[in-house]
Formats: C-alpha cells, structure tokens, sequence
C-alpha cells in the first residue's frame, strides 16, 4: 500500500495531472478517498512556494534558449494569459477567483498555472498561496466525489 501511497503523491505534483488524476488514480489502485485525498493535496501544495518564487525566473531564463525556448515561451505566455483574464473577470474579487480558478478541475487550471498567474500578478505570497490551497482543497473534493462515483449516482437518480 505504501507504493500507491508514494505514486498518489508524485503524481500529484506533476504538471497538468496534479491532484485531479491523482485521487482518480490512487482510487483505482485500491487506496481509500480520505488517505488518497490528503497525500494528492500534500503533493500539489509542495510545489507551489518552488513555482511562485523561481517559475517565472526559470521561465524568463529559459525562453531564450535554443532547444527549450519555445516551451518555455509557452509557458510563460500561458501564465501571463492566465494572469491576465483572471484579473480582467475578478476585479477586486482576485482572491476568489484564483481559488475558483484552481479549484474547478478544468484543463489548463489547477495549481501549477494558478500559482505562476499570481506570481505573475504579483499578487503577494502568503495570499497566493492561500487561495491556491483552498483552490486544491475544492478540486479534491470535486474529484473525491466524481471518483466515489457520486456524480454517477446522482445522475442514475435524476436521470430515471
């Protein structure tokens, strides 16, 4: 068990998959929703002092490099982006909407992006990182919920 354990947990600070294709994962292999829940979120919050502090440095730097320039220039735009439309649809709202942003498990969001949007955004740490954290939390449950196969349940209800 502590092998899924240990994969639940890097797979949770993974880019992209984060927490949303960990709890499913960690759920396949047999590891309960509770334990799955607070490895994937220990996990996706340990990369986030490490992104808001140095990402953009490191993105910056490497743009101008001939072989991971072009990744790196996506990156940063997306992150720029990112920052950008949060800003412009949340107004004084930034905090809520960067916990929404990284809490609704849609692609493209989640704490890697919505980390690097408030660094960006010089958006301050110690608020970035709580609104990324209360994003992580929503999204654990969100997929906590959809691996129980609660939205599943609920729509056999409705359904018919």
């Amino acid at each position: 068990m502590l092998k899924y354990y240990l994969i639940t947990f890097l797979v949770s600070m993974v880019p992209i998959i984060e927490l949303r294709g960990a709890i499913p994962i960690a759920v396949g292999m047999g590891v309960p929703l509770v334990p799955a829940y607070i490895i994937a979120v220990i996990g996706n919050m340990l990369p986030v002092p490490f992104i808001y502090f140095f990402a953009r440095k490191v993105l910056v730097w490497g743009s101008t490099k001939r072989a991971i320039g072009r990744f790196f220039r996506f990156c940063l735009e997306k992150g720029e982006s990112g920052g950008r439309k949060l800003k412009e649809k949340a107004g004084k709202g930034l905090f809520i909407a960067l916990l929404l942003f990284v809490g609704i498990p849609l692609p493209g969001t989640g704490a890697w992006t919505g980390t690097l949007a408030a660094s960006m955004l010089d958006m301050g740490f110690k608020k970035s990182v709580i609104a990324v954290m209360g994003g992580v939390l929503l999204a654990g449950v969100i997929m906590g919920a959809a691996s129980a196969g609660l939205f599943g349940a609920v729509g056999s209800v409705l359904g018919g």
